[in-house]
């Protein structure tokens, strides 16, 4: 068992459970409401639609936490001046003052529940997910930037995204589920753009790192249908073929070639 990522389950509950008990009940605020302050604190001027897309909250969550900071007087509204249907939003004296005395309460309260969680074991999550989703992310984007319509992008993650049948393996099986959702949500994006986006997903394949007569090669071949490691080509024919032009009607997909590790 990975102790890492109950302990941040752990810290999602606390924190979320007693807000309105601690926070929202003393100063009238609901958890919504102090998402979309948060979020204009750091970027001022955002509209209802950007701060959707900031806080992962849909249209009508914003729309409710917007209505009720307005009705305190927190936030207010300007006019776009490169959209006249669209309003700006900043937070007004009130809801700044309000922000920072929240701020401290939560930094406090942080202090308190990652006492408990090693500062080791939060390097290396960072260090997982930094190589493992922000690099991927990140040379997508710098790749977006040079890419016609027609383009295509193949990620390279791992069948430990639908399966991972080891203890101690939670924090890399979650960065490479994370790549998962990145896939699906580019595919939406860049579809009217014709350039698909896919995860191929191996399984255990013959490498430096993880040899086909290494010592976990028996444990591992116990899980699949087809009990070998995987080869290199076999990877790179999948990969060529997602990248050809027979390819073009696949996109958001996570296509495993694993021999039946994940099956």
């Amino acid at each position: 068992m990975d102790p890492l990522f109950f302990k941040l389950v752990r810290v999602v509950n606390l924190t979320a459970r007693p807000f309105h008990e601690r926070v929202g009940r003393d100063h009238q605020l609901t958890l919504n409401e102090w998402r979309a302050m948060a979020v204009l604190a750091a970027q001022p001027g955002l509209n209802a639609t950007q701060i959707a897309d900031q806080t992962g909250l849909d249209k009508m969550a914003v729309s409710r936490a917007l209505a009720g900071l307005k009705r305190h007087k927190r936030v207010q509204r300007h006019d776009d001046p490169t959209d006249q249907r669209s309003r700006r939003l900043y937070l007004t004296a009130a809801g700044k003052t309000l922000h920072e005395t929240v701020s401290a309460l939560a930094r406090e309260r942080e202090a308190a529940l990652f006492a408990g969680v090693d500062a080791d074991e939060l390097a290396r999550l960072d260090a997982t997910l930094a190589v493992n989703v922000r690099a991927v992310f990140v040379a997508i984007q710098a790749a977006l930037a040079h890419m016609g319509s027609g383009g295509r992008i193949v990620n390279i993650g791992s069948t430990n995204a639908e399966r991972m049948p080891f203890a101690g393996g939670s924090v890399y099986a979650m960065s490479k589920s994370a790549l998962t959702g990145l896939v699906q949500g580019l595919a939406r994006d860049l579809g009217p753009r014709g350039i698909t986006v896919n995860n191929v997903q191996p399984g255990p394949v013959d490498t430096d790192m993880n040899p086909a007569n290494g010592p976990m090669a028996a444990t591992m071949h116990s899980f699949m249908a087809i009990d070998r490691h995987g080869h290199a080509d076999e990877i790179a024919g999948m990969v060529a073929y997602l990248a050809s032009p027979e390819a073009a009607f696949v996109t958001g997909a996570g296509l495993n070639i694993d021999g039946g590790f994940a099956a």
